[in-house]
């Protein structure tokens, strides 16, 4: 006979191992990733859960993707700090949370005065199943027809009062349309339940 269920509590909040900082659902966590030679994973906390002898905690996250780990892979105009909100959900131990983060919009990410380790930023919900990105296109600047990158020094265009990257940067894409027929993939991120 199999052994019920033991129910679990629902936490309003928990202080991450080794260090004062507290999470709470709707929070940014970085996740150590079981290669330690890659960083750490981006997850929001959904909720976190402790079991009812209180020694197994876990949150329920929902993942964030770095984009070399998207099917189609990092682009031109992706930001060294851009992460994709997934529809990619789990539950893991609290003991892989290694501290905080911040995941900001695109406009508020180009109003830091200092960007930290810490900060990073999406403006793309990403399935991961299909590839597709919400939106499917952005704004698109001047000869460049690229998506704006905040790692990149954009200068305004006196002629057209447009932004413009340098020339040698010149792609002709502006979406994150993804070859179906493309085969290859990047190391799976996690393992799908």
């Amino acid at each position: 006979m199999a052994k019920p269920r033991t129910p679990k509590k629902t936490l309003d909040s928990y202080t991450i191992k080794g260090t004062n900082k507290i999470i709470k659902a709707g929070d940014c966590v970085l996740m150590r990733a079981p290669d330690s030679s890659k960083p750490p994973y981006v997850a929001k906390v959904e909720t976190i859960q402790v079991n009812a002898r209180g020694t197994n905690v876990q949150v329920h996250v929902r993942w964030y993707y770095r984009p070399e780990e998207s099917i189609g892979g990092r682009r031109q105009f992706h930001g060294a700090k851009e992460v994709f909100l997934s529809d990619h959900f789990d539950v893991q131990s609290t003991d892989t949370i290694e501290g905080k983060c911040t995941v900001h919009t695109l406009k508020s990410y180009t109003k830091l005065d200092a960007v930290g380790n810490e900060d990073f930023f999406c403006r793309f919900e990403y399935n991961s199943a299909t590839g597709g990105f919400n939106p499917d296109r952005v704004a698109v600047y001047c000869k460049c027809e690229m998506p704006y990158n905040p790692d990149d020094l954009m200068v305004q265009c006196e002629g057209c009062n447009d932004c413009c990257s340098p020339l040698d940067e010149k792609k002709n894409h502006n979406s994150h349309a993804t070859s179906r027929d493309s085969d290859t993939k990047v190391d799976t991120k996690r393992r799908r339940r």
